[in-house]
């Protein structure tokens, strides 16, 4: 056979039929060929560079055997050489193989020569490249009912790519490779894995190395050198096969996209701790992977140790589940320490991990922190600003975080902040939970911390820390001021200045805010006491007013007073001591411990005499009166609310005066006297709506409805008029507590009327609303609902 011309190569393609064509268009940009030439040398280096692309598929290597064979030869068939090499020796390097033939193009005299070789097999075997699946699997049910609706919503127009995203440790690789080893049914061509070593220190895997993986699973030996021929090859190759894929470990869409196979038949699954938010252009659905439940942490680490051993110690074995954080790796790290010590008791490895610092030290097996080296690899890919933000971030003693928060935190702008949290969720180390909600999983947030000891100085982990202290108690002052204007402010004392504080639209967007942060504004409050921040930590607990009066989670009332009055002692602020102990024995109250509320009364009573501080004199007293009068002590409670009531009007404190009034008409209205608690009730009522206090006037309000019904009037068209507009207005104050006291009420003026149906009613509501606030009114509700005409 004669000399391959590009001339002969491209009338070839001209007569080929247009299967012929469509193949090998992916293989070669035939527009882009040089215009015609004798050229020997370029017409040897053009034949070898598409007998090596032949290498792929039957089709292929049938149409380049048809070009050749089309091809003509000035010196005919039987030459052995071709004119216009002049005789000169021209060497090309390379060696190039169709199915049966082959160019050898070491030193060329002359021309090209055709030799038969033995044939391969017809067909190389079908790859099966799919990781083993995990033994110890549990707890994915509705991850894999999730992939599979994923997968039934895809037309089968195109190929389906699914990311399967999450954090380090999460299980992201044994969900998929379980998943996909289920449908090796569905895709009888092959099912692929690659390793792409996204967070590797050695850096990433190149497209191009995982391209030729691919091709030589289906047989292809020779590639072309750039990676978009090896792109359009691998393509081609996998143009009508039926193929799963799965991408392990990615890191960017850039290194996905040319690993995409092309047939409409084919699946990729791509597993990263980054989101890829690039690959949604290229039709990609999402899934996020997050940390096992309860039950399928204990479920894992059984399957680990083996059931009776978990059974023996249910109790260590949910604490283990609690301390790994439901992080599959971390629970398998720590099922794998103690499967190698079966005569170990698991609480041995509870206390290792509860100890500071040990959770990530101890899981460790054979020498490989697998954990921490897990979270080291996507630490490592931080550009140094993302770096010091994450170790930051894993400082403040906060579960969950807003963006102002993480702004406090790191010293940045919000703008600034979001662009961090951004970067910091795109490769899984932050959690998105919601609208301007964030956090890091436990054992993240441990490493960052872990980190931040290691890399930053004492004063700069403490610098952070003190700017969230700050921040919390700017903001919580913020809707204090909001939502109750017209309590005594006291003093606030800074680190710094606060940056970042809200600004809340209404009294309901403040309430809502202390409610949502109240866990957080408590660890704030002790993580402060504890690095002797004592003015943060009872001015935190004064600032939270708002939160305990109307939403009365008293557990939390009470410690943060008791914190708050050590805390202020230790600050030197009397002022601050003594509103600590007044508004903490308003918790106890609440509590029902009205003995030891009024020990906390009497201490400041003593307190404000010794200094001849007034005002808390009648905080004091009034305290005092309220603690007797919830104990049923109205003989004792009555002198002292006036006593409250003398001093206040003698130091013109209008809303003490209007509150110790209303006080004293429940009193009066509580003795059987509605006549003189309507005049009290009335006049403290208008006194507060012009302070104004819309609260306390509700609460006026609700007294004064109840008054209204008491026997001697039995006016209980106005009474329930009244409490209707009481009602009304604890809603929108967003007084749960208050709500169900109101509603308590109605009942009780139902059963006046004798309508104990109706009264059930409004009982059963008041108990829906008392339950998660006041389990003594709940218990006190229940009572009153066995009661038999209630019944």
């Amino acid at each position: 056979m004669g000399l391959v011309t590009v001339p002969a190569l491209t009338a070839a393609l001209d007569g080929a039929d247009e299967s012929r064509r469509r193949v090998l268009a992916e293989l070669v940009p035939w527009e882009r060929l040089p215009e015609p030439t004798d050229d020997p040398a370029a017409t040897i280096a053009l034949a070898i560079r598409l007998v090596a692309m032949a290498d792929t598929r039957p089709e292929v290597a049938e149409a380049l055997r048809l070009w050749l064979t089309l091809a003509p030869s000035s010196a005919g068939p039987d030459s052995s050489s071709a004119p216009g090499l002049d005789g000169k020796a021209n060497s090309i390097a390379g060696d190039a193989r169709i199915d049966g033939a082959a160019i050898q193009a070491g030193e060329i005299h002359g021309g090209v020569h055709f030799h038969e070789q033995e044939r391969r097999p017809a067909k190389a075997p079908v790859p099966r490249q799919l990781i083993p699946a995990p033994a110890h699997f549990t707890g994915r049910t509705s991850d894999i009912e999730a992939l599979d609706a994923l997968r039934s919503a895809q037309p089968d127009v195109a190929p389906l790519t699914i990311v399967v995203t999450g954090a380090a440790g999460v299980g992201k690789t044994a969900l998929t490779s379980r998943w996909l080893h289920g449908l090796t049914a569905e895709y009888p061509d092959g099912q692929l894995y690659a390793d792409l070593r996204g967070h590797s220190q050695d850096g990433p895997l190149r497209p191009g190395a995982v391209l030729g993986q691919f091709l030589r699973a289906f047989g292809v030996d020779q590639l072309p050198a750039a990676l978009a021929e090896q792109a359009a090859l691998w393509r081609t190759v996998t143009a009508e096969l039926r193929i799963a894929v799965h991408l392990d470990n990615a890191l960017t869409a850039a290194q996905i996209r040319p690993l995409l196979p092309a047939a409409a038949t084919a699946l990729t699954v791509v597993t990263s701790r980054n989101r890829l938010p690039g690959l949604s252009v290229d039709g990609a659905a999402f899934h996020q992977l997050d940390v096992l439940g309860p039950a399928a942490a204990v479920e894992l680490l059984s399957r680990r140790l083996g059931g009776p051993r978990v059974a023996r110690e249910s109790a260590a074995a949910h604490q283990l589940a609690r301390l790994c954080g439901g992080l599959p790796l971390a629970l398998c790290v720590a099922g794998a320490r103690m499967a190698a010590r079966p005569g170990q008791p698991l609480t041995a490895m509870t206390r290792a991990m509860s100890r500071d610092g040990g959770r990530l030290a101890t899981l460790d097996v054979g020498g490989e922190r697998a954990v921490e080296k897990a979270l080291d690899d996507s630490y490592e890919a931080l550009s140094d600003e993302t770096a010091g933000g994450y170790r930051q971030l894993g400082l403040p003693p906060v579960g969950e975080f807003c963006v102002a928060v993480a702004a406090a935190a790191c010293d940045l702008s919000v703008d600034e902040a979001e662009r961090l949290l951004d970067e910091l969720i795109e490769i899984n180390l932050v959690e998105e939970l919601g609208p301007d909600r964030y956090r890091l999983h436990d054992l993240v947030r441990l490493h960052a911390s872990q980190l931040a000891a290691a890399r930053d100085s004492t004063d700069a982990r403490d610098s952070v820390v003190r700017r969230v202290a700050d921040w919390y108690l700017a903001t919580a002052t913020e809707a204090e001021a909001l939502l109750s204007p017209s309590h005594r402010l006291l003093r606030r004392d800074y680190a710094g200045t606060p940056t970042g504080v809200p600004l809340f639209d209404d009294n309901k967007a403040a309430l809502a805010w202390l409610d949502t942060e109240r866990l957080h504004l408590m660890a704030v409050l002790r993580t402060s006491a504890e690095r002797g921040w004592y003015a943060t930590a009872w001015q935190l607990a004064d600032a939270a007013q708002p939160l305990f009066l109307r939403l009365r989670p008293t557990d939390l009332w009470i410690e943060a007073h008791r914190v708050g009055v050590a805390a202020a002692e230790r600050a030197g602020h009397p002022e601050g001591v003594s509103r600590m102990l007044t508004t903490g024995g308003g918790g106890l109250n609440n509590a029902g411990r009205y003995d030891e509320a009024i020990d906390w009364f009497t201490r400041a009573l003593d307190d404000s005499r010794r200094d001849g501080d007034r005002r808390v004199e009648a905080q004091a007293l009034h305290g005092l009166g309220q603690s007797h009068r919830l104990a049923g002590r109205l003989e004792h409670a009555a002198p002292l609310f006036a006593g409250a009531l003398a001093i206040r009007e003698e130091i013109a404190n209008g809303r003490g005066v209007a509150l110790s009034r209303l006080c004293l008409g429940d009193i009066a209205l509580a003795s059987g006297e509605p006549d003189k608690a309507v005049a009290l009730l009335t006049l403290a009522r208008d006194e507060l709506l012009a302070i104004p206090d819309p609260y306390d006037a509700a609460r006026a309000l609700a007294f004064l409805g109840r008054a209204h019904a008491a026997p001697e009037i039995r006016d209980f068209g106005t009474a329930e008029r009244l409490l209707a507009l009481a009602l009304a207005e604890f809603a929108a104050a967003g007084s749960v507590h208050w709500q169900g006291r109101v509603l308590e009420m109605l009942g009780e003026t139902a059963e006046d009327r004798g309508d104990a149906e109706r009264a059930r009613d409004w009982y059963e509501q008041s108990l829906a609303l008392y339950s998660p606030v006041s389990p003594a009114d709940s218990r006190r509700l229940r009572e009153r609902l066995r009661a038999p005409d209630t019944g």
